[in-house]
């Protein structure tokens, strides 16, 4: 195992890690395993991109996420799965048959460790391992030997996260899962539609049960790889996507475990157990915007007055008075709504303006203008327009990444966060399939 008191998280800075050039992140040294599954991913990609080495083992004929829609020019192919090529940047790739103890052509680079058969390898690959990353069912890693408290004592350094729907233990194929029945039976779903009950409740796009238990699975794994720097021990650590994505519900577990109470879900805002007034807007292009909390300082009050004066739209909003009067009481605070009688006027009137200023300008001249003014609100843009926002754009959140394998220059999103020192990357694109599996079964973790 990696030497715990040494390097990034326990992994060591003096290893020959494969870079791909450029700048080191802040997890260089840390060598991780991932089993390829639906739940292990994401996380591997958040640990590979910030740096560490990731080799993805996958089962011969390729992961499961490789025949995933959709694909690149809508041409099935295993090297084409858009998913695939998105949450495998960064690492390497390795088959392996982990049900097979003895081969019947033996491939070069055993040494005697862990037995014969690509289970063998596997376990010599982890002999010098920081992280073992899987999703698997108890039953079927027990089947094959790989069992938490066994690897625990033949590698105390090892941090094995386990990222499974209802925790290791409890799942497997006779609880099976989708992202809609974990965001619902986690409670998300609830939260989330339309004032109109009558209508059902919504499931947010984009495979959030999956991103979310992989951003617990990843804060909890670098927990442990900091205990370990302190310890020099290692630890399984048990994530239940559907426990992370419970604890996710903002108000909704909370305040029922709490006092009793039950959220409503509203049209495009929190879940509240007392309805709250509508913030979604039709601006004047037809595109939505959405309005935060009405302004509460002077000073943004005296900017909508000059707005709707600009826009000469003060003979349609009377009620302009009230924001004149919230410029001369110095704004009006949320506190002051249950015991000032002018108060929650004020108050209603700026929200009133927002929405009068919103009907009138297309959604993106009302969102940059509200932030010009320091006035909090926002518009619903699609996935193309937010990556080519001027905020996106003045970030540089979008990366180019070429391909050398099909000559294709692909965009893919960026990371949330910038190091002043150890910068995000993407490092490599999503490794063909099987292909480090000689490299790293000849020279193991040192392959480049």
């Amino acid at each position: 195992m990696g030497d715990p008191q040494n390097g990034a998280l326990g992994g060591s800075a003096a290893r020959q890690e494969p870079s791909g050039g450029g700048p080191r992140g802040p997890l260089f040294g840390l060598r991780v395993l991932e089993l390829a599954g639906e739940f292990t991913a994401y996380p591997g990609k958040l640990l590979a991109d910030l740096g560490a080495n990731v080799v993805v083992v996958e089962p011969p004929g390729g992961a499961a996420a490789r025949g995933r829609a959709p694909f690149v020019e809508s041409t099935p192919h295993p090297e084409s799965s858009i998913g695939w090529r998105h949450y495998n940047t960064s690492k390497r790739g390795i088959v392996l048959d982990l049900a097979t103890t003895v081969d019947s052509e033996p491939t070069g680079g055993d040494d005697g460790r862990g037995g014969d058969g690509d289970l063998g390898r596997f376990e010599r690959l982890l002999a010098d391992c920081d992280v073992l990353l899987e999703g698997w069912p108890a039953a079927d890693t027990a089947a094959l030997g790989l069992d938490p408290a066994r690897f625990t004592q033949r590698y105390p350094s090892l941090v094995w996260t386990t990222v499974t729907p209802y925790g290791r233990a409890a799942s497997g194929p006779d609880r099976p899962v989708t992202d809609l029945t974990l965001l619902a039976g986690a409670g998300p779903v609830l939260s989330c539609g339309y004032d109109d009950h009558g209508l059902p409740p919504v499931r947010g796009l984009g495979g959030q049960a999956v991103h979310v238990g992989g951003s617990f699975a990843v804060a909890a794994t670098l927990t442990a790889l900091l205990y370990r720097t302190r310890s020099g021990r290692g630890q399984h650590v048990d994530v239940s996507v559907d426990a992370a994505l419970n604890v996710t519900c903002e108000l909704a577990t909370t305040q029922y475990l709490a006092d009793g109470q039950l959220v409503s879900r509203q049209t495009g805002r929190h879940a509240t157990a007392s309805p709250t007034n509508q913030t979604q807007v039709r601006a004047a292009d037809g595109q939505y915007v959405v309005l935060g909390f009405p302004p509460r300082t002077a000073a943004r009050y005296a900017a909508l007055v000059e707005w709707i004066d600009e826009l000469g739209l003060r003979e349609a909003f009377p009620d302009v008075v009230l924001l004149e009067l919230g410029v001369e009481r110095g704004g009006v605070s949320i506190v002051s709504l249950g015991t000032d009688p002018l108060a929650q006027p004020i108050w209603d009137a700026s929200r009133a303006a927002m929405m009068l200023l919103a009907e009138h300008l297309p959604a993106a001249e009302f969102f940059l203008g509200c932030q010009r003014r320091a006035i909090v609100a926002g518009m619903v843009a699609s996935p193309e327009e937010a990556i080519r926002g001027p905020h996106a754009l003045a970030r540089e959140f979008a990366v180019e990444l070429p391909d050398p394998h099909t000559g294709r220059t692909e965009l893919h999103p960026g990371a949330p966060y910038r190091f002043g020192r150890t910068p995000w990357r993407i490092s490599r694109p999503a490794p063909r399939l099987g292909e480090h599996t000689a490299a790293l079964l000849t020279a193991g973790w040192d392959a480049g």
